[in-house]
């Protein structure tokens, strides 16, 4: 009984001693928490967290896995060599419910979140990122308008993506602005109860076949007006008069998607085309990137992921020296770091999915998703290619095509250097 007594008082006092322990550890770590920036502040508050799919999210994984293997791999190299556009497999995707996922279901839509979407295209990105590409940029055009759109807009050109497989485009860069995009020279003059539209747009993915368009264009009426004050945001049907679309553009890797320029002359768009109000675009067009930064990441993770997984085949197969390579540690310690590249880059892109769809700003943690993962699919492409050896050099092996649809991932949606901007902005707004 003595002994149970004595078991019993110093279990007791443990027990306080580790409650005033973590007391003081409260105390030293809140005030360090709160200095971080928003987003990543230390958690203190006892949260369960999960990282299991929910049973719709299995069910999409896997129809998206099983859609890759059977309509995307197959074909992938093909639609790569000849630049022909994807329309079969678009419109097959489109009857599954793989496109145009985050219009809402009142608008005939899925509904589906950014988390969930991001499951879908690295599933897609891992056939082929030419052919995601022109998938996921009917998302980028259509967030603008869930975003910013009137009843009327969203019922009027959402509901059409959901009744039929069309495609839609973003238009903001142009020849002279891509990353500056307050540099842009498109301009809007407004003419009674409509906007005259002219000026060049580039690099636009699904130019030629957009049945609408998301536009940026300057609509101050003196220049030097602050950005924030001076761009409007406009839908434009694609068969508008004046619009002449540019030849298609053979780009170094992603070749299934249709990359062209688009030129408006005298454009006439209705003002009730309009995308909010009237010189608040810039921060439309921007506030869409919070949705797509981190389907753009996802889309990086799914190129990397393939990257791993045909590194890993071939260096279990091919034998120098007497055995696999994948038993020389100079070639088991690059699939390491490449398998520890796509599981970090995944959990971003999923942190930054989860805070928007909680409707926790998530700039800073969209960027972070979107500078990682593009750096770690080129390095995974890279790394590949060096596994292959002198077979990764030869276009008859997979490797070489995910070099080469490996680098847009760093340009394209804001550089990775626009991304570290970005991030050091968020870091100076809480430290200073």
């Amino acid at each position: 009984v003595g002994f149970l007594v004595c078991i019993t008082h110093h279990l007791v006092t443990t027990t306080r001693l580790m409650a005033v322990a973590w007391h003081g550890c409260i105390k030293f770590f809140k005030p360090l928490a709160l200095q971080l920036p928003k987003g990543c502040a230390m958690g203190l508050q006892v949260r369960s967290i999960s990282f299991d799919l929910s049973p719709e999210q299995l069910e999409f994984q896997n129809m998206a896995r099983h859609f890759t293997a059977d309509k995307i791999i197959p074909v992938a190299a093909a639609y790569d060599k000849s630049g022909d556009f994807p329309m079969p497999i678009i419109k097959a995707a489109w009857e599954l419910g793989l496109v145009n996922t985050h219009v809402p279901e009142e608008y005939g839509g899925l509904g589906l979140g950014v988390l969930d979407g991001s499951i879908i295209s690295e599933e897609l990105a891992f056939g082929c990122t030419g052919i995601q590409t022109a998938i996921e940029a009917n998302g980028l055009a259509e967030a603008p308008v869930i975003i910013a759109g009137s009843e009327q807009l969203k019922k009027k050109y959402l509901g059409r993506m959901c009744e039929e497989p069309l495609l839609a485009a973003y238009c903001v860069t142009e020849p002279v602005a891509g990353s500056d995009v307050a540099g842009i020279k498109t301009r809007a003059k407004r003419v009674g109860d409509k906007w005259i539209l002219n000026g060049q747009k580039m690099w636009i993915t699904n130019g030629s076949k957009a049945n609408w368009y998301f536009v940026l264009a300057y609509t101050a009426e003196t220049s030097g007006v602050s950005a924030g004050k001076a761009f409007t945001g406009f839908v434009v049907d694609a068969d508008s008069p004046g619009i002449t679309v540019g030849r298609k553009e053979w780009n170094m890797g992603q070749r299934a998607s249709d990359t062209r320029g688009i030129t408006f002359e005298d454009v006439e768009v209705p003002h009730e085309n309009v995308l909010g109000e009237v010189g608040k675009g810039f921060k439309i067009a921007m506030g869409a990137f919070d949705t797509t930064r981190p389907l753009v990441a996802s889309a990086a993770v799914g190129l990397a992921r393939r990257c791993l997984h045909e590194a890993t085949q071939y260096a279990l197969q091919r034998k120098t020296m007497g055995t696999e390579i994948f038993n020389h540690q100079a070639v088991s310690t690059l699939l390491a770091d490449m398998a520890v590249g796509v599981e970090s880059a995944r959990l971003c892109v999923q942190k930054a999915s989860v805070m928007r769809d909680s409707g926790v700003p998530n700039t800073y943690m969209a960027s972070i998703a979107k500078c990682l993962a593009g750096d770690v699919a080129n390095k995974c492409a890279t790394d590949a290619v060096q596994v292959f050896g002198g077979n990764g050099f030869n276009s008859e092996y997979p490797v070489e095509k995910l070099m080469r649809d490996a680098k847009i991932f760093q340009i394209y949606e804001g550089t990775s250097q626009i991304q570290r901007l970005i991030i050091s902005k968020h870091l100076a707004a809480q430290y200073m």
